[in-house]
C-alpha cells in the first residue's frame, strides 16, 4: 500500500468541488477597448448593434438584374463596387456590373456570374437563366441585428476579437482581472540567473505559475523567494493578503521541520483542507488567508505544476467569472506498463498519439514529482483511478490532453 494512501485524504474531485463552492466569482467590472479584451471575461453578453452584411450584397463578379428579363440581351448601365453602391435602381431590359460584396442596386433580383455572360459593348447576353435570389447575400445573413454574439461570462479569444469588431464593437464590459499574489518558500531556493550554491537548487516554481498565470485575466504580484523564517513568511502574508484576492505559495505544506505555512495559515486565516488523495500533490492546502483565498502548492516541480493546473485553474476561472466546460476527457490504450498503487488519483504524464485514428498513449517518462524534464515532453495526463493497481500494456486509460493552461 502506498504509504501516502490514507483513508482520511480527499479525494481530488471532492476538494474541487469544495473549492469552486466557496468562491463566489468577482462582480466587479470595467469599460476597456476592444484591442484589450484577449483572454478577459465579458461581465455581460454583447449584441449586434448592426446587421452583417448591412444590406443585400453580391456573393461574386457579375451582373445584377432582373431574373425575368434575361431572354433577350441587357443594357448594362452602371457599375457597382464593394463600398460603392449604384445611385439609381434598374428598369426593364437593365443590368449593372458588380462586384463581391457590392450592394445590390433597387430593382435587381438576382445576380449571374460573370462566366455565364457574354459582353458587346454596353450590352451584356445571359447564357444561363438565374433564380431569383441567386448570388446574392442577405442583409443580416451571417449576423442579424439584436443577436446575441457571445454570453456574459466568456473568456475572449482571437476570433471573438474579430467577430466583434465586424459588427463596429469598440469597447467591451469585463470582469476586473483577479489579483494575484505570488510567492516560494525555502531556504534551499535560488533565483535563476545567481551563481550555483553547493546544497541548493533554483526555483522554477515560481517562474513556471507566473509563466502559466498570463493564460488567465489575473494581475500579478510577484513576492518573489521567501526564507523558512516564520517572521518573514509571517510578513510576506500579511502584505499578500492586503492586496490579493488570491495568495499562491508553494513549498512549506507538508510536515517537515522547516514548514511554517500551516502554522501561519491557521494564525491569519484558515484552512479547509491540506492533504489529498492526488499524486503528485498530496501536501495541497486551500483555505483563508486574511481576505483572501489561499493555494499552497507542493514545493516539487511537477507536484507544483499538476495541482495548479487540475485544482488552481479551475478555481481562478471560476473567481475571473468564466463559465467554462470541465476538461476533455478520451480513452486511449497504453502502449507500455504503468506503475500504480492504489490509494490517490494519479496524473501520471504521457504523449497521446492517434495512429490510423486509434488513440495511443505511453509514458512521457520518469514520473517522479521532481522531474520537470518528463513534463515538458508530455501532451497529456494519463488519469489512473484512485483505486486502480498497476496497468497492463494493451488496458485502456482515461486521458486528459494538456489545454492552454499548462503548455
Amino acid at each position: 500500500m502506498d504509504p501516502c494512501s490514507q483513508p482520511d485524504l480527499l479525494p481530488v474531485e471532492l476538494a474541487l468541488e469544495r473549492i469552486l463552492n466557496q468562491l463566489v466569482p468577482l462582480a466587479d467590472h470595467e469599460t476597456l477597448p476592444l484591442a484589450d479584451g484577449l483572454d478577459r471575461v465579458l461581465a455581460s453578453a454583447v449584441v449586434a448593434p448592426v446587421n452583417v452584411p448591412s444590406g443585400d450584397n453580391s456573393a461574386m463578379d457579375g451582373y445584377a438584374l432582373r431574373a425575368a428579363d434575361c431572354t433577350s440581351p441587357l443594357r448594362v448601365i452602371g457599375d457597382v463596387f464593394a463600398g460603392r453602391p449604384f445611385a439609381g435602381a434598374l428598369a426593364a431590359g437593365e443590368a449593372v456590373r458588380i462586384m463581391t460584396g457590392g450592394l445590390i442596386p433597387a430593382g435587381a433580383d438576382a445576380v449571374v456570374m460573370q462566366e455565364n455572360t457574354q459582353r458587346s459593348g454596353d450590352l451584356v447576353t445571359i447564357n444561363a437563366i438565374p433564380r431569383i435570389g441567386e448570388n446574392i447575400r442577405r442583409a443580416g445573413e451571417d449576423i442579424a441585428l439584436g443577436t446575441q454574439l457571445l454570453p456574459a461570462g466568456k473568456m475572449i479569444n482571437a476570433l471573438d476579437i474579430g467577430l466583434l469588431a465586424s459588427v463596429g464593437c469598440a469597447s467591451l464590459p469585463l470582469i476586473r482581472k483577479v489579483r494575484i499574489a505570488l510567492l516560494t518558500t525555502g531556504d534551499e531556493l535560488l533565483v535563476p540567473g545567481t551563481a550555483p550554491v553547493q546544497g541548493k537548487i533554483y526555483d522554477s516554481n515560481r517562474p513556471l505559475l507566473a509563466a502559466l498565470l498570463q493564460r488567465l485575466p489575473v494581475e500579478l504580484l510577484d513576492i518573489g523567494i521567501i526564507p523558512d523564517d516564520p517572521l518573514a513568511l509571517r510578513r510576506a502574508f500579511v502584505r499578500a493578503s492586503e492586496w490579493a484576492d488570491v495568495v499562491i505559495s508553494t513549498g512549506g505544506v507538508s510536515v517537515g521541520d522547516a514548514d511554517y505555512t500551516k502554522t501561519i495559515l491557521a494564525e491569519l486565516g484558515a484552512i479547509d483542507f491540506w492533504k489529498i488523495a492526488m499524486k503528485p500533490g498530496k501536501p495541497f492546502a486551500f483555505g483563508r488567508l486574511g481576505q483572501s483565498w489561499f493555494f499552497g502548492l507542493p514545493g516539487n516541480p511537477v507536484s507544483t505544476a499538476v495541482t495548479y493546473h487540475q485544482l488552481v485553474v479551475p478555481a481562478l476561472r471560476h473567481l475571473a467569472g468564466e463559465v467554462f466546460s470541465p476538461a476533455e476527457t478520451i480513452i486511449a490504450q497504453v502502449l507500455s506498463p504503468l506503475k500504480k498503487q492504489p490509494g490517490r488519483m494519479d496524473f501520471q504524464r504521457g504523449v497521446l498519439s492517434c495512429p490510423e485514428g486509434q488513440n495511443r498513449v505511453v509514458s512521457a517518462g520518469l514520473q517522479s514529482s521532481g522531474v520537470l524534464s518528463g513534463m515538458a515532453k508530455a501532451n497529456c495526463y494519463i488519469c489512473l483511478e484512485r483505486e486502480r493497481g498497476p496497468v497492463a500494456a494493451g488496458e485502456w486509460v482515461s486521458v486528459i490532453p494538456f489545454d492552454r493552461f499548462i503548455r
